[in-house]
């Protein structure tokens, strides 16, 4: 009997199989799939920023295993919408200023459609052709609008790659500074390498650090003041570098940051570029978020000195409307990243290859399969062009100028940092007229910290902290696609609100 019915079921399953790529059926999904996303735009400022559920949630209202059989496009959307969004946080919201941005656009999203519909491999030249050359073409026209010098462009000895993230980018250039360094001392100094950056560079550096076997006793973090903006000070690496050489250590690799993840501190390139090169230390610069905005003449500056640096990276999915992930690795000599990440199995070896003319990105980064990423940067950078580009970047910097300016007129809230770009931090004191609390940090930490739980549970508004030189501070991060001047004044209107009720709880009115 079992028997039987197990080839009962195998024929009727048989009579179920559909083409998993039926054109026409694609057509009509898609479709509605369109229709789903444009509506969730449509009404996104209706959803509360953060998700409001609890840990668990989802796997309290899906079934507990997979189904048997198939189901509908209609029954699995509406499920999403159900289940699904109000466990969302959205960052697409105009009043989402957490974080970074991660800045969505149309040309992104169908640049994603086309490179998952094309859904290619692209490791090597050979396994696909246009997606290599894309690259290296959208590499050189991103760099030429920054201003690179020619040394990080195809153009001219360097080249630029595209990487999931900066992690991801920063282990790739820091195994290369590595081997390049261990090829000049001997294998044996392995133990005695040494990476360097502040104590506001992001924790990224220290995980590659780690991946790469950097020993943990030989990573520096140099400290930053406020009295430097909480950029590293060019005298406190030199210090620290001679005193490691001193000791028999081998520096190595600089991580430089154009816009700190905590307050958006610009390290002073150039001249860490010296200090670096009087030492052969390869010279990293990380501009995740703020490099975006230097394809702005008036921001370009920040990155002056570049030209001393070995590396330079730049998310184009956090404040370039091109989805993540896409993060922009140039560097001056291509041959380092290859040295260290190439592999040459028989199972690769091609014409194109072994004539030395191509590029095969598998040797530029730490996996070999890589998605087609090229084409959303293409689509975004044809689709807005550079004038709009820059105007979309000044907009929220506009909007950032207008915050500050709303903070610093209520007495009760100071900004914490400078501001540069389009990030704001700020705290509530819980005295007028900004009292010293010198001696009262904790007691304005732990107010600080309650103003942003009550804001962020409200649902309205979304933002971000960080603890900088021992301040708690809330971070206003302006960069959301469809974030607008009045998203920011009702941003301030619901952080007035909020500051009005802990201070009537804690009795400071």
């Amino acid at each position: 009997m079992g028997s039987l019915k197990l080839d009962h079921e195998l024929e009727n399953d048989s009579h179920m199989m559909v083409n998993p790529l039926d054109p026409e059926e694609f057509r009509r999904q898609g479709h509605m799939l369109i229709d789903f996303i444009a509506d969730y735009y449509q009404n996104i400022e209706s959803y509360k920023v953060l998700s409001q559920v609890e840990p668990g949630y989802l796997k309290k209202l899906l079934p507990e295993s997979a189904p048997y059989y198939p189901e509908s496009i209609e029954t699995i959307l509406q499920d999403v919408q159900k289940y699904i969004i109000p466990g969302i946080t959205h960052w697409q919201s105009p009043n989402y200023f957490a974080y970074f941005p991660s800045s969505g656009s149309t040309a992104g999203f169908l640049g994603e459609i086309l490179s998952t519909g094309f859904n290619v491999v692209g490791f090597n030249w050979m396994s696909s052709p246009a997606a290599t050359e894309l690259e290296c073409i959208v590499m050189d026209w991103l760099g030429e609008m920054l201003m690179l010098p020619k040394s990080f462009l195809f153009k001219g000895n360097g080249g630029g790659v595209l990487q999931g993230t900066t992690c991801e980018a920063i282990l790739c250039t820091i195994a290369a500074a590595r081997d390049q360094m261990l090829n000049q001392c001997g294998s044996e100094k392995m133990e005695k390498l040494v990476v360097y950056g502040s104590d506001q560079t992001h924790s990224a550096l220290q995980k590659a650090a780690q991946i790469a076997g950097i020993h943990t006793k030989n990573f520096r973090t140099i400290k930053t003041t406020k009295s430097n903006s909480f950029g590293l000070c060019p005298n406190s690496l030199r210090d620290t570098v001679r005193a490691d050489v001193e000791a028999g250590l081998v520096p190595f690799f600089l991580c430089a940051t154009v816009g700190t993840t905590s307050t958006n501190a610009i390290d002073p390139i150039g001249p860490l570029c010296e200090v670096a090169k009087d030492f052969n230390v390869w010279v990293h610069v990380d501009a995740a978020y703020a490099g975006s905005a230097c394809i702005c003449p008036e921001f370009r500056h920040f990155i002056d000195g570049i030209e001393g640096a070995n590396s330079f990276t730049l998310n184009a999915h956090k404040w370039f409307l091109t989805t993540l992930d896409c993060c922009c690795l140039w560097v001056t000599d291509p041959s380092a990243l290859i040295k260290s990440l190439s592999t040459n199995p028989e199972f690769l070896r091609n014409k194109a290859t072994d004539s030395k003319l191509v590029v095969d990105y598998k040797d530029w980064q730490i996996t070999l399969s890589r998605r087609f990423r090229a084409m959303k940067l293409w689509l975004v950078l044809r689709s807005y062009g550079v004038a709009n580009l820059r105007n979309f970047l000044r907009s929220h910097v506009k909007m950032a100028k207008l915050f500050e300016e709303l903070v610093r007129n209520d007495n009760r809230f100071e900004v914490i940092a400078p501001r540069n770009f389009a990030l704001v931090c700020f705290r509530v004191l819980p005295w007028p007229n900004n009292i010293s609390v010198a001696n009262h940090v904790e007691p304005v930490n732990e107010l600080n910290k309650k103003l942003l739980e009550s804001i962020n549970e409200s649902g309205n508004v979304y933002m971000s902290s960080t603890v900088v030189d021992g301040a708690y501070i809330i971070r206003c991060a302006i960069g959301a696609t469809l974030t607008e001047e009045r998203h920011v004044i009702r941003a301030w209107k619901v952080i007035q609100e909020h500051a009005d009720r802990c201070f009537t709880q804690q009795k400071l009115v």
